[in-house]
């Protein structure tokens, strides 16, 4: 999908424009940074998941903090991505240690995108020597 089509709203016969959500749990600002956040649980308050560059590693920060929410049955942007460990535990998990792990994620995809890292990569670990070009090793 593309980020930044746009789509024609009607709002009282004037004919807006706004841009297309091509993810759930995921807004792009006007300055073009794709944010994510998710709503608590039975409360009003909100999970603030990050800022990015693409809207992909947005959604991947907001499909890594639903998971941590609702488990496996929770509808995913990119299903496909999430791990499903068995001895993850998924009771009385705080907002700040959801928010930590979805950042986590979003990040990696970020940097990966921005370092032009493509094909079929496991996002939910770090990269690797392999991973890198021109015979670069990224010390950790």
């Amino acid at each position: 999908m593309q980020p930044t089509t746009t789509a024609a709203t009607h709002n009282g016969g004037a004919c807006t424009s706004k841009p297309h959500k091509p993810y759930k749990g995921i807004r792009m600002r006007k300055w073009g940074k794709w944010v994510a956040e998710i709503r608590e649980p039975n409360k009003r308050s909100r999970i603030w998941l990050g800022s990015y560059s693409s809207p992909v590693a947005a959604a991947r920060a907001y499909d890594m903090a639903v998971f941590y929410l609702r488990g496996p049955s929770a509808r995913l942007n990119f299903p496909e991505c999430i791990k499903s460990e068995e001895n993850l535990v998924l009771d009385d998990l705080s907002s700040d240690f959801i928010r930590k792990k979805a950042v986590e994620v979003g990040a990696r995809v970020d940097a990966m995108q921005k370092t032009g890292l493509s094909g079929r990569v496991d996002l939910n670990e770090y990269p690797g020597p392999d991973d890198c070009f021109d015979d670069k090793i990224i010390q950790r």
